[in-house]
């Protein structure tokens, strides 16, 4: 609904650089009061640094802020946050020692002048009222929080304050289907309670289920907004890269070759009786709700759990993995799902984690070869094309999508018989998808089993020759590539409509 009230929040014309790089030209983004507004972009097209600018992190060199109408300078993020602006990270910082109700109401204004006791009961107070109740406890401590857990803190954070203007920031990056329809049912509740949202995701199914208008970006400059009614995703798509979306799915199935993994009933304390096959030059996608055995299903098959029952070979030959290094040796590359929390040494160089994989072959009486390690990592980040300004740089200050190719150059450097990527593209801009996507064909075209599990439908069927879905830690079907539809693939994830098909 079209207004001539002042916005909310608005910056006009801000230009942001550091040195020589031109982050922000000229861009303008306008939030309203009761309306949901969607920033997107690939990343590096400047909507972290526009929200830093909103949160007082960082200031602009040129441009204007206004609230209301009225002119302001938000000098530091606690000026920001007195005018009634939040900014809810993608990664919360939690005090781990303290409880959730002393991280919700950390900083905010009298806390230190109630007790620990009246603080939790502060907490418990809102944490009910913003529907959360059962997904946090106020007495629990930080260091005990699941990432769901931790957004969740960081969410409630802004809340307790009220402001009149809040910037989600990939909030659902790390939350499962429960809080994530919590979530929304709170932004559709803040909408009509009059807050003006920003809303950062590259997930165009929430975009189009909560945006009333569509802000986006590119290479640091404001491509267009639109009315979210009246766009669709081909049209985004091709505000944020140039290109439509039909070059992103390019992939023509290939003849496959022999079975590298074959699983015959496997089963543990996570998957029961699973049996599939992966042959040599084939994309296999694994489907599925949250929660329904997949990840577990990948971490069994490269030894994070034991195999209890039933046979697990790799190349014909029945295999026994005690560890992950049993998987690596056997000629299985793994990327899993948290590739921050357990793919990648954050504080390590883009050439230290891309050889990883390889130290031992590259290692002589306890010394690493360094010309070999360099040689080896540039050849791969340039296979890549891994945006890196040096090998030097370190890997936690790449995009997301660069830490996945940093990820997939380790495992290919080793040359592996069988790749498993656990949500390879979660948190990465459509144009790095496109990337990661033209990796793995090029990978099964080459030979290499591949091994998918996604969590968004199109994917999985715009990359797999087969898709087996899974339910309660078991598989419920297996569809060729051309019988798949997304209705399919959902009716065989649905519970009530499990098909026993290893039985």
């Amino acid at each position: 609904m079209m207004t001539t009230q002042a916005p909310a929040f608005a910056a006009t014309g801000i230009t942001k650089t550091f040195g020589p790089v031109t982050a922000l030209s000229e861009v303008d983004l306008s939030l309203r009061a009761g309306q949901v507004t969607a920033l997107m972009g690939e990343n590096g097209a400047g909507k972290s640094t526009l929200l830093k600018i909103l949160g007082g992190d960082y200031q602009p060199d040129g441009g204007a802020l206004t609230m209301g109408g009225e002119p302001v300078t938000f000098a530091e993020p606690h000026i920001s946050r007195q005018h009634g602006l939040r900014i809810i990270a993608q990664e919360p910082e939690i005090i781990p020692h303290v409880d959730v109700a002393e991280n919700i109401f950390v900083g905010a204004l009298g806390a230190g002048a109630f007790s620990s006791r009246a603080l939790r009961t502060r907490a418990s107070e809102a944490i009910a009222e913003w529907g959360f109740d059962g997904v946090i406890d106020a007495s629990t401590l930080g260091s005990a929080l699941s990432p769901a857990q931790r957004q969740v803190v960081e969410i409630m954070r802004a809340l307790v304050d009220r402001p009149a203007v809040i910037c989600f920031d990939e909030p659902t990056s790390s939350l499962g289907d429960d809080e994530v329809a919590i979530l929304f049912r709170l932004i559709r509740r803040l909408r009509d309670e009059g807050v003006a949202i920003a809303y950062v995701s590259h997930r165009m199914a929430e975009i189009f289920r909560l945006a009333d208008t569509v802000t986006v970006l590119r290479d640091g400059r404001l491509v267009g907004t639109r009315p979210a009614s009246e766009t669709d995703e081909e049209e985004l798509v091709r505000m944020m890269v140039g290109r439509s979306l039909d070059a992103f799915f390019t992939r023509e199935p290939v003849l496959p070759g022999d079975p590298v993994l074959e699983l015959d009933a496997v089963s543990n304390e996570h998957v029961d009786g699973v049996s599939l096959t992966v042959r040599a030059g084939e994309v296999v996608g694994v489907a599925g709700l949250v929660g329904a055995g997949r990840s577990e299903l990948m971490k069994t098959i490269v030894g994070d759990f034991a195999v209890r029952s039933g046979t697990m070979r790799v190349d014909g030959r029945v295999v026994d993995f005690r560890s992950p290094s049993d998987s690596i040796r056997a000629g299985i590359g793994f990327a899993p799902e948290e590739r921050k929390a357990e793919a990648l040494v954050l504080q390590r160089s883009v050439k230290d984690n891309a050889a990883l994989a390889v130290l031992r072959s590259i290692t002589r009486l306890g010394f690493v070869d360094a010309a070999k390690e360099r040689e080896l990592a540039q050849r791969y980040v340039d296979r890549l094309k891994v945006k890196t300004p040096s090998l030097s740089q370190l890997v936690g200050k790449l995009s997301g999508g660069n830490q996945q190719k940093v990820v997939l150059a380790r495992w290919l450097a080793m040359s592996p018989r069988l790749l498993v990527l656990d949500e390879p593209t979660r948190g990465i801009d459509v144009g790095a998808k496109s990337e990661i996507y033209t990796i793995i064909d090029e990978l099964a075209r080459d030979g290499v089993a591949v091994l998918v599990v996604s969590s968004e439908l199109p994917e999985v069927l715009g990359l797999s020759d087969r898709i087996y879905v899974m339910c309660d830690g078991r598989i419920a079907g297996e569809v060729a590539r051309e019988d798949a539809t997304e209705e399919r693939l959902l009716s065989l994830a649905m519970p009530h409509h499990r098909q026993e098909a290893n039985s």
